[in-house]
């Protein structure tokens, strides 16, 4: 009878377990994230902060699954699929959502922004809030900015000290139109060119230079094809993370919040880290021996002023009005 007792016990005790085992388990929610950059480049580690956030804040039950490298497409073909929710996020220069959002293409007009603060002050204020929910009318919806610092033109044959050098030279730009007419108006033939074709057209002499910030310079490895980088500095186009909003809205408002909040969390590591990630990138190339010139950048400033004459009755006129006048008032405050 005791060992009858015994044995009952045992079997109770291994059902209970079975039925411990068989335990709906929590539902994840994945997000899935792809973008053009190489995996050492700081916005990537920032993405990667995020999907680590977001598990936390979300207790296990959100997760991102990250495509680096343009594993998925370049960054319209990135786009069209948020559009569509056949992917949920993505990275990509405010330049490359000016075919969709038309706002977009402020910021690749050139020498608008004062200096950085100004570009801050911009981006996380109102206007720059606005530029983020006009996505919304594209189906995509933007989470943040990410610090991507000031463009420059780097050749592969050519000293560019001042605007004349530019003439004759074919320049890769974003496949944006007003990067385009920035660089016609500068004195080059612009040439939209995919990012993850760039090393080969640069090689094959289709282009014979082409223009970014020192990290995505150096870790493309663009300079081992281009013998000078002109720190011209013509325009700071920030990244912008955006979210598909077909995905969003198919969020509980908690998981947006935390979604929200681990974004918030990515952009600011990436702007703390992204002026030291920048100086070790120019001095990276420097010791690989490119000769880095710091041009006067008034011929380049008075090179595009009637562009921007041009643009003050355009559709944009008001906004580029709007970013003068923040920055009149930070000069103002700054006496």
């Amino acid at each position: 009878m005791r060992n009858y007792t015994r044995q009952a016990c045992s079997l109770l005790l291994v059902g209970l377990a079975l039925l411990a085992g068989c335990k709906p388990q929590q539902e994840v929610t994945t997000l899935r994230l792809a973008h053009a950059l190489d995996q050492e480049h700081v916005v990537h580690k920032a993405m990667v902060l995020m999907a680590e956030r977001l598990d936390q804040y979300s207790n296990g039950s959100m997760r991102i699954e990250i495509y680096s490298g343009g594993q998925l497409g370049n960054e319209r073909e990135l786009v069209e699929l948020l559009q569509i929710g056949s992917l949920a996020m993505t990275k990509v220069s405010a330049s490359s959502v000016e075919s969709f959002v038309p706002q977009m293409r402020v910021f690749s007009v050139p020498y608008i922004f004062n200096d950085n603060a100004h570009l801050w002050r911009v981006l996380n204020g109102k206007t720059g809030t606005e530029l983020l929910m006009a996505l919304q009318s594209a189906r995509l919806r933007g989470l943040g900015y990410y610090d991507a610092g000031s463009r420059s033109f780097y050749s592969t044959n050519t000293e560019i000290h001042t605007p004349a050098d530019l003439r004759g030279k074919k320049f890769r730009v974003l496949a944006s139109q007003t990067a385009v007419r920035m660089v016609e108006e500068l004195g080059g033939a612009a040439t939209p060119v995919d990012w993850g074709e760039l090393y080969t057209a640069l090689q094959q002499g289709v282009v014979d230079g082409a223009e970014n910030n020192p990290p995505s310079f150096y870790l493309s490895r663009h300079y081992e094809l281009s013998k000078y980088y002109t720190l011209d500095e013509h325009t700071s186009v920030p990244d912008v993370l955006i979210v598909s909003l077909p995905v969003w809205q198919g969020l509980t408002p908690q998981q947006q919040q935390w979604l929200q909040q681990a974004a918030n969390d990515s952009i600011a590591y990436q702007r703390s880290a992204w002026q030291q990630v920048s100086d070790d990138a120019l001095a990276a190339v420097k010791a690989a021996g490119i000769q880095v010139i710091y041009p006067d950048k008034q011929p380049f400033r008075e090179a595009v002023a009637d562009f921007h004459q041009s643009l003050k009755q355009t559709d944009i006129g008001p906004l580029l009005q709007q970013i003068a006048d923040i920055g009149a008032k930070q000069e103002a405050s700054d006496d």
